[in-house]
């Protein structure tokens, strides 16, 4: 056999490809394994949270700065991640940093009401069009287990449409295919996501038991995969039809304009949740809407929680929203990402290989598939492969993005760390093309 022939089989063995750069990625990286080891003994899994587990184990962050990051082992890279979109101002946001240290200095824990809790609700009532009233949580996860609480004890009513692929927090996890062993036993109706015709269809079937219709302007975990307008159109004349409460989850997709999607797009809901970077980093969600569902709350519905207007995420959620991240902020953090991801995709074009990225704005997934897909799909084996091939190369070229190829962007990423993304993805078409040939969908 000639080494050309050799060479060119050895291209082609994506597992192999996959389990090399494992190999190197974990020979780089002694600490963050030993570290992995430990945590073995005292946690289950070795880790907390399951989307920053990855095999052979998880890199260890130690630091971070503006829009990167140090591990364990030394090793810098430019953060991309973005703490999958908590992480919009950065880890060193002066602004945000003087205002947690003042109310640090001041106290902690106080067990009333505050200024703080005040002044957020006030902006972000006055940013988002559905929000008459607002309460704060300490994530999406329950700002979403409230909104529908809130949805079925004011109609009266038990059901809840939600879509396939869809995520609205560890407990209310929908995947395409199959289902979630940590999602909560609520009579949910399933429909799939940007078929109009489709779920108009389960609604009216069950619109006399339907309280709340809840949906992604567009898909976060799910891949990036942007709601059609008039996918979201229909959700709203649907609910209006069957008179279950159209809920949007903006929890990731708020940051695309000044008042989210709702207001980008003219399609406003009867509640919103919100989570992830309004606090400035700090434990954050948020739900609200009309004002008579809201009222509910100073009646017949209770709504407990220790932290949810702790001090930190409020006051710095004021700095947050009314200081840094003003409808100008938010514009341009948009155009930049929309230019981000058309750049990309121009690159895989010209060069011919399925591979592109979906997105709204400043979050962006990667998909081994051409065309790009409009909706969730279950991915092959190859694709599965490519994904992790991805991310250990983004690795090695000293970049952290999410393991299942979303990119979130925070503000202090600009246009050198743009260029510096876009020659990383180019190198990877260039080496990998041929990998991506095999293992990829289309194209």
């Amino acid at each position: 056999m000639s080494a050309a022939i050799d060479d060119r089989r050895n291209s082609l063995d994506l597992p192999g490809a996959v389990e090399a750069a494992r190999t190197a990625y974990a020979a780089k990286r002694p600490l963050s394994a030993a570290l992995h080891e430990q945590a073995l003994e005292v946690l289950g899994g070795g880790n907390t949270r399951s989307v920053i587990a990855y095999s052979p184990f998880p890199t260890s962050m130690t630091r971070g700065e503006d829009c990167r990051l140090w591990d364990l082992d030394g090793h810098e890279y430019l953060d991309l991640c973005g703490e999958y979109t908590a992480g919009l101002f950065g880890h060193s946001e002066p602004r945000i940093h003087a205002v947690l240290h003042d109310v640090l200095r001041r106290g902690i824990n106080f067990a009333s009401v505050g200024p703080g809790e005040e002044r957020l609700a006030r902006l972000l009532c006055g940013r988002f069009p559905s929000l008459e009233r607002v309460r704060f949580t300490n994530s999406g996860t329950e700002a979403n287990l409230m909104a529908l609480t809130a949805a079925r004890a004011l109609t009266g009513r038990p059901k809840v449409m939600a879509f396939r692929g869809g995520y609205h927090g560890g407990v209310l996890t929908f995947p395409f295919a199959g289902s979630s062993p940590a999602a909560l036993p609520l009579p949910f109706v399933m429909a799939d996501y940007n078929d109009a015709a489709g779920a108009a269809a389960a609604a009216r079937e069950h619109g006399a038991e339907l309280a709340a219709i809840i949906v992604e302007p567009m898909l976060g975990s799910g891949g990036c995969i942007p709601a059609e307008p008039a996918f979201l159109a229909a959700l709203r004349a649907v609910a209006d039809e069957t008179g279950a409460l159209l809920i949007f989850d903006e929890v990731m997709t708020s940051r695309h304009a000044a008042g989210g999607m709702q207001a980008r797009l003219g399609i406003t809901p009867d509640m919103t949740t919100l989570g992830k970077y309004i606090a400035g980093g700090m434990s954050f969600g948020a739900f609200g809407g009309r004002a008579d569902v809201m009222a509910q709350f100073g009646g017949k519905l209770a709504h407990a929680g220790t932290f949810n207007n702790n001090v930190l995420s409020m006051n710095a959620g004021v700095v947050a929203m009314g200081e840094i991240f003003t409808a100008e902020a938010a514009e341009a953090l948009y155009r930049r990402g929309e230019a981000l991801c058309a750049r990309l995709n121009g690159l895989a074009e010209a060069a011919g290989v399925p591979l592109g990225f979906t997105g709204i704005g400043s979050m962006l997934t990667v998909h081994f598939r051409r065309p790009a897909p409009g909706r969730p799909y279950a991915s092959t084996p190859g694709e599965e492969q490519l994904r992790e091939l991805f991310f250990f190369d983004m690795l090695e070229a000293g970049i952290y993005l999410a393991r299942r190829g979303m990119v979130a962007l925070s503000l202090p990423v600009g246009e050198a760390e743009l260029d510096r993304f876009a020659a990383a993805v180019a190198g990877f078409i260039e080496h990998r093309a041929e990998l991506l040939r095999a293992g990829g969908v289309g194209g």
